[in-house]
């Protein structure tokens, strides 16, 4: 399993997303998620985090939050443990062109399309994401694990903290 991690940088109202549109051969591609990556051979998942958010934004985190593990299982793509921080203080402005991998935007929490009904539908979600998104914007939270289980794209089943959850 390999290890990734993935950031939400919060600022209040938004969060600072990758939308996944600049390499055509990824399992992301078209999707809007955090900032974060692979975890080299010695990294801790913290010092992981900090490397990708300082490389796809420019930006240096001086305060954040392990929220989740989070079980990837897919059919399709390598499956992973990836560890989930928010992040509320940073030094420098994010530069908004700096990730070959997509583009950098700040997104209304609003926005977020993370229940039906809800949010903007233009924002491109995977749908094990909404689940995860529902919990870091509740910042009472306490940590969690998660698993969510893919069959080509469309997710399967998921668990929290043990427990089966509707999909």
């Amino acid at each position: 399993m390999r290890q990734t991690t993935l950031c939400y940088i919060d600022d209040g109202e938004h969060y600072l997303m990758l939308h996944r549109v600049k390499k055509e051969h990824d399992a992301s591609h078209g999707k809007w998620i955090g900032v974060g990556g692979k975890c080299e051979a010695d990294e801790s998942p913290d010092e992981c985090m900090m490397r990708e958010v300082r490389e796809e934004t420019g930006l240096e985190i001086t305060r954040w939050h392990y929220r989740g593990i989070v079980t990837f299982i897919s059919d399709t793509w390598p499956n992973e443990y990836m560890h989930l921080f928010t992040a509320d203080r940073w030094e420098g402005e994010p530069d908004m062109g700096i990730d070959d991998e997509g583009t950098l935007a700040w997104i209304s929490k609003s926005d977020l399309p993370i229940a039906d009904g809800i949010g903007d539908p233009q924002i491109n979600l995977w749908e094990g994401d909404r689940l995860f998104l529902r919990l870091l914007l509740d910042e009472r939270q306490p940590f969690f694990s998660m698993k969510l289980v893919y069959v080509q794209d469309e997710l399967t089943r998921a668990t929290l903290n043990g427990q089966p959850l509707p999909v």
